[in-house]
C-alpha cells in the first residue's frame, strides 16, 4: 500500500442528511484504502430524552452511566454505523462497519474516576493493526463508531478524535497514512468568525504560541493536540478541513 487515508466525521456531517450524501460521495471517490471514524451527533442525545434518560455532560464530554452507555451503542455502533455503511456500499465503496470489540479491533481502559467519573467512558490503549491490514489488503473500507471494548466484556464510550488519531497510527504501521479531521470550518482560523483567515499550517512550535495567544482555543485545542500527537508518533500528517472540501487541497495541516 502507498497510502491509506483516515478520515473522521462528527455531527455536522451526521445530522444533516444532505451533508452526509454528499460526504459519500467525496469520501468514496477517494483513491486508495482508506477508513472511516465517526462521532454520535445529536441522535443520542434526542433518543435519551425520548427513553426518559437525562444526558449529562461536563466540559463537552458525556457522562456515560449504564442506561447512557446502552443507548449510545444502539445509536453509536447501530443506527448511525449501519447508515454510513449502507449509504457507501450504494456509492460502490465496500465498507464494513466496526465498533473496538469486533475482530478485538481497538483495545481501550476504562477512565479513572477521579477527579470526574465518567462512568463507562473509554481511553484507547491499543489498534489491532494486523486485522486492518487484512481487511484493507482484501478492498474492504472499515467504519468505525466511538464504541470500544476492554477484552473483558465491557463496551465504552470514547471520544471519535482520539477514536481517529488511535486507528490513524495503528495504519501508519501498515503503510503511510494521512488523517483528516472534518468539522464545520474551514480549518483552523485566527478569527474564527472570518473564514478568510485560515492557517494553512501549523507545526508543535507555533501551535504553542497559536494557544498562548488564545487563537486555538476552546475545543479546538484538543483537536490539534490529537493532530500533533498523532504526527509526532508515525502519522506523515494531518489536515483539519471542512467536510465540503474532503476532496480539496485545502484546509489545516497540521505536520
Amino acid at each position: 500500500m502507498e497510502r491509506i487515508t483516515v478520515v473522521k466525521i462528527g455531527g455536522n456531517v451526521i445530522d444533516s442528511p444532505e451533508a452526509t450524501a454528499r460526504f459519500v460521495e467525496a469520501f468514496a471517490a477517494l483513491e486508495g484504502p482508506k477508513l472511516l471514524v465517526h462521532g454520535g451527533g445529536k441522535l443520542a442525545t434526542r433518543l435519551a430524552a425520548q427513553l426518559g434518560i437525562e444526558s449529562r455532560m461536563v466540559d463537552g464530554r458525556r457522562i456515560t452511566d449504564r442506561e447512557t452507555l446502552d443507548v449510545v451503542t444502539m445509536v453509536y455502533a447501530g443506527l448511525i454505523n449501519k447508515r454510513l455503511v449502507a449509504a457507501l456500499s450504494a456509492a460502490g465503496c465496500r465498507a464494513i462497519g466496526l465498533s473496538g470489540a469486533d475482530g478485538n479491533a481497538v483495545m481501550a481502559r476504562r477512565r479513572a474516576p477521579e477527579p470526574i467519573d465518567y462512568g463507562f467512558v473509554g481511553d484507547i490503549e491499543s489498534v489491532n493493526h494486523t486485522l486492518l491490514g487484512e481487511l484493507l489488503g482484501a478492498g474492504v473500507t472499515p467504519v468505525f463508531c466511538a464504541i470500544m471494548h476492554d477484552g473483558q466484556g465491557t463496551l465504552l464510550n470514547c471520544n471519535a478524535d482520539s477514536v481517529a488519531s488511535s486507528v490513524a497510527l495503528g495504519a501508519a504501521r501498515i503503510a503511510p497514512t494521512e488523517l483528516v479531521f472534518c468539522f464545520e470550518k474551514s480549518g483552523v482560523l485566527r478569527d474564527p468568525e472570518d473564514e478568510t483567515t485560515l492557517i494553512r499550517e501549523i507545526t508543535a512550535e507555533s501551535y504553542a504560541a497559536l494557544k498562548a495567544g488564545g487563537i486555538v482555543s476552546k475545543g479546538m485545542i484538543p483537536k490539534v493536540e490529537n493532530a500533533l500527537k498523532a504526527v509526532a508518533n508515525g502519522v506523515r500528517s494531518v489536515t483539519i478541513k471542512h467536510s465540503e472540501n474532503l476532496l480539496n487541497d485545502t484546509g489545516t495541516v497540521i505536520r
